[in-house]
């Protein structure tokens, strides 16, 4: 919503700016400068880039546009997640291997539906207690391997914003190829008087402030702001790393969801209290 708000004020701002100047709005609109623009853009997008780095900006601009998915209440199902996990891994390890082998099936993973969301999460936890029981690692081997499969989720999501950065980057460029096209189509009116020459220039000269405003305006906040969603998304993985070096090193599930909850970013994160009393019911009823 946000993001929206955020584009709204920049069109509003830099067009009622031109209008009060005493611009005309019909100049700006400048559909094939648009096109010119736009259409290299994801033509140059295209010949860059792989399918699942598309893929992935198409999905990292849903998600930013939603907002944040990691809420304080997403936070609380994964705290809640670890703690039924852990505690039936201390109680029975082997009861545990039927849980992460199919967590769709699971009636634990089916009680916390916004963690379930995340697919990457899900392997990322499941594939980590798989090793745990299957062959126990020492709680600072465990620490390392969650933390290189960690780098090696972030080095791949941050390639769709360095992506639409870097697309920005050339967005100006684009503008300027379409405003020469404009100066060309220009020279070859020379003799058809000021009135179809100035209009020409104004058309070719939008082409410009288009591709900067596109630049400025709107594609490298976006970059920005899915940054910060692969950032956030890194906070989250780092709650269940935490909780699982917790678990290795045989502390209690209390204790390990703890030491988890001190992790997640203060304006989000639920308090002691609140995750006490949810811990003290979970599974009843």
């Amino acid at each position: 919503m946000l993001m929206i708000v955020g584009a709204i004020i920049v069109l509003l701002c830099v067009v009622g700016g031109f209008i009060i100047e005493g611009g005309h709005l019909a100049v700006l609109v400048q559909p094939i400068e648009i096109m010119i623009i736009v259409g290299a853009a994801a033509g140059s997008l295209l010949i860059s880039s792989p399918g699942a780095v598309v893929r992935a900006i198409v999905h990292q601009i849903a998600v930013s546009m939603k907002g944040s998915p990691y809420t304080k209440e997403n936070y609380m199902e994964l705290l809640m997640l670890l703690y039924e996990l852990i505690r039936m891994g201390k109680a029975n390890a082997l009861a545990l291997e039927p849980q992460i082998e199919n967590p769709e099936g699971s009636d634990i993973f089916k009680r916390y539906p916004l963690v379930m969301n995340d697919h990457h999460v899900i392997a990322f936890l499941c594939d980590t207690l798989k090793v745990q029981i299957s062959s126990p690692m020492s709680p600072y081997d465990l620490d390392d391997l969650m933390a290189q499969d960690i780098a090696a989720m972030h080095q791949e999501e941050e390639l769709a914003p360095a992506t639409v950065s870097r697309l920005g980057d050339a967005m100006p460029g684009l503008g300027i190829v379409a405003a020469v096209l404009g100066v060309v189509i220009t020279m070859g009116r020379l003799t058809e008087g000021k009135e179809v020459i100035g209009h020409s220039v104004a058309s070719a000269l939008v082409g410009t402030l288009l591709g900067i405003l596109i630049s400025y305006g709107f594609m490298q906040p976006l970059a920005a702001k899915m940054e910060y969603v692969v950032t956030e998304s890194g906070k989250y993985l780092r709650v269940i790393q935490v909780a699982l070096v917790a678990f290795a090193k045989e502390l209690s599930p209390k204790a390990c969801v703890e030491i988890a909850r001190r992790v997640i970013p203060p304006e989000v994160r639920p308090t002691f209290k609140e995750v006490d009393e949810k811990s003290s019911n979970v599974g009843k009823g």
